[in-house]
């Protein structure tokens, strides 16, 4: 049976009352590999989706969540536009990931806030909605608290649809996290307990003895791409309650609140790789879910309709195989899986080995750092929901691009103009509509089927309309872009996966046994057979 999980609080005169509960033993974070913090805003695999106002859930060891893609909150802009300001924040995420190799003590990492592309989390907090990024590349929950203060915020709250809504307010059971423990140091590069809680006027004597538990962790500061803020981290049982009982909770979650903030008004559910992130703290608080999680994002091509169908969100442990084979009574190809790569600089990424890329009949080695990554953080491809399209080593990029044209090209105008209006290329006119491209498989390390992508996911096609004086014209564009010289991208991944890339197939993120995965799934109707009873 599946049950709904509404997220209104069940006690109205409780501030903080809602978001995700299990039953569980508080949270631990002892033990575990403490990371750098400003490491923990590396964004690698962020992805705007927004999860609807109720939750189904299916068994004690699995969670499932609807998402919907950020347009779906937005108004539709031109096709040049939409395409041109995608591929231009695609690239400028990507190079953002290399920029700041040089600096140590303020990391910054790239989130979008433009609609177009991305996916938000959505859930409703003391009876008020609240819009999160859902971001795989980063570990940490934040978002803004009453009473909130957000300079240069007005123009990316209204175009990203998600702050129409106060901030909440913290509650009284929710308590400061101590400058002891591991969380704080976390947050903060790392810092010895010591150093932190000297900061937090803990005095020496107790600093010696270790007793500055009463200490609050110091507040931290976030420098995203264009925009910062200063949190404290807190914790508090979060709750979700079932149509029925018991409610699920989860006690001693920990997250930032954000009091002030310069152009950064929408807050981050964390998914990636470290301790703090949603799935870290899930598999921490409610052990039989396990540490795994997926995601199915529904083939939407930015068609209005479309991008308006819930995604399912899927957290645990779940026989993906056993329920398409129940849904659509035929069996489905097995996962094609990838390891990870662990990454010293940027420890949330999940990275994996790219080995090659086919098209048509042609098989393309990729470049040896895309197989790896150095000790300088270097190299290896990052799955990354948070960048729309993918992006690659110009010396990859241009051999793609060579074949296309020898395929393509050949027999189909360039669309000079189109490439410059969109920011896509190579892009072709193609007579009497019809299109005829070669197909393409990405090869990743350790599995030598590959991924076959669907022709949408990687060419677009679209009517122009030119000057308007004469007929729309066939357009089509890859989308894959160049991110650059191989010199160029030291200190960071040399290639990512896009979202837009990622459509129609459901990835797993399988940190038990360290890989990542790939199933083509139709999302929609995955996502109405999760909710069956």
């Amino acid at each position: 049976m599946v049950s709904t999980l509404s997220l209104l609080s069940p006690e109205s005169n409780s501030n903080f009352d809602s978001l995700f509960y299990l039953h569980a033993p508080p949270l631990f974070l002892t033990g575990r590999k403490k990371v750098n913090s400003w490491q923990l805003l590396t964004l690698c695999c962020s992805v705007s989706y927004s999860v609807s106002l109720s939750f189904s859930i299916s068994t004690s060891e699995t969670l499932f969540l609807p998402l919907t893609h950020s347009l779906s909150k937005t108004q539709f802009t031109s096709t040049h536009h939409l395409l041109k300001s995608t591929s231009t924040r695609s690239t400028a995420r990507f190079h953002h990931y290399h920029h700041n190799k040089n600096s140590h003590n303020h990391r910054q990492v790239s989130l979008p806030l433009s609609p177009g592309s991305d996916y938000t989390l959505s859930f409703t907090l003391n009876s008020q909605p609240i819009s999160l990024y859902l971001d795989t590349g980063s570990d940490l929950v934040w978002f803004p608290c009453q009473p909130f203060e957000c300079i240069l915020c007005e123009g990316k709250a209204e175009n990203a649809s998600l702050a129409s809504t106060p901030p909440p307010k913290l509650s009284e059971t929710a308590t400061p996290v101590s400058c002891k423990s591991s969380a704080c140091s976390a947050v903060h590069s790392n810092l010895p307990s010591s150093d932190l809680c000297a900061i937090s006027n803990c005095p020496l004597e107790s600093i010696e003895i270790s007793d500055c538990r009463k200490h609050s962790c110091p507040q931290f500061y976030y420098a995203y791409g264009d925009g910062s803020l200063v949190a404290r981290l807190y914790r508090d049982s979060i709750r979700l309650p079932l149509s029925g009982p018991p409610n699920l909770i989860f006690n001693n979650f920990t997250f930032g609140c954000a009091h002030t903030a310069l152009a950064e008004p929408i807050g981050v559910a964390g998914f990636g790789r470290g301790v703090l992130s949603l799935p870290a703290q899930l598999a921490t608080l409610s052990p039989q879910l396990g540490n795994q999680f997926s995601y199915c994002l529904v083939s939407h091509s930015f068609d209005s309709d479309r991008v308006r169908r819930p995604s399912p969100l899927i957290l645990g442990r779940y026989d993906h195989d056993e329920k398409e084979r129940r849904v659509n009574g035929v069996n489905k190809p097995s996962f094609v899986y990838t390891s990870m790569l662990d990454n010293p600089k940027h420890p949330y990424f999940y990275c994996v080995g790219l080995e090659g890329i086919s098209i048509g009949r042609k098989k393309i080695p990729a470049p040896e750092f895309l197989r790896k990554v150095d000790r300088e953080g270097s190299g290896g491809l990052v799955v990354d929901s948070g960048t729309t399209f993918t992006m690659l080593p110009a010396r990859l990029y241009d051999l793609v691009v060579a074949e296309f044209e020898n395929r393509v090209g050949r027999v189909n105008e360039r669309a000079s103009v189109i490439e410059e209006n969109t920011g896509l290329s190579p892009c072709y006119y193609f007579a009497n509509n019809v299109v005829n491209v070669p197909s393409m498989v990405l090869h990743f390390a350790g599995n030598g089927s590959g991924v076959a992508l669907p022709r949408r996911n990687y060419f677009y096609e679209f009517l122009d309309g030119g000057d308007g004086k004469g007929m729309k014209r066939k357009v089509g564009c890859l989308m894959l872009m160049n991110g650059g010289d191989e010199a160029e991208l030291t200190g960071g991944p040399g290639a990512t996966l896009g979202n837009y890339q990622q459509q129609g197939f459901e990835v797993v993120y399988d940190l038990e046994k360290g890989r990542v995965g790939f199933a083509r799934r139709q999302c929609a109707s995955l996502w109405e057979a999760l909710n069956q009873n």
